[in-house]
């Protein structure tokens, strides 16, 4: 598949928005490259990932969700956020474009595999850093807390 990448913040992935299946997903992408299921016991979720290697991208899809799709990794180098190659990007001028569009870095980590994480939550997004070069992207969609109760004193 060729094509660019396109990152809509909150939103959704190229013509993808967030919320929907695994056939739209299908419909728009074609059959994936490779299909996994990842369990975390300890946070109690469970996701499908449509893998699609050759065009640089990985759709999730949350399996306590009616399987609907909620977050994306990706590393394709022609990828576009707000018109601009975010891969050839450095650190700070990704900082300054989320900026310049009212998003703020809420986070910064240094992996235990060694990669820089730079993380905007408002926008749901998490920006991977190798050597100072960006290798990969996490955005999704951010969901409220359905079961948070308050208990006053």
């Amino acid at each position: 598949m060729d094509f660019t990448p396109h990152i809509h913040l909150l939103k959704g992935f190229c013509t993808l928005n967030f919320g929907v299946s695994t056939v739209d997903a299908e419909l728009v992408f074609g059959k994936p490259e490779e299909i996994q299921v990842l369990d975390d016991d300890v946070l109690e979720t469970s996701c499908t990932v449509y893998h699609y290697w050759q065009s640089g991208f990985s759709l999730f899809f949350d399996n306590k969700n009616a399987i609907k799709f909620g977050s994306v990794e990706v590393d394709h180098e022609d990828t576009l956020l707000f018109s601009e190659r975010i891969f050839s990007l450095k650190e700070h001028q990704i900082i300054d474009l989320m900026k310049a569009h009212n998003y703020l870095l809420t986070d910064t980590e240094i992996q235990d595999w060694g990669e820089k994480r730079l993380s905007f939550d408002d926008a749901g997004l998490d920006c991977y850093f190798e050597n100072g070069k960006l290798v990969s992207i996490n955005f999704g969609v951010i969901e409220e807390p359905s079961d948070f109760e308050f208990l006053p004193n």
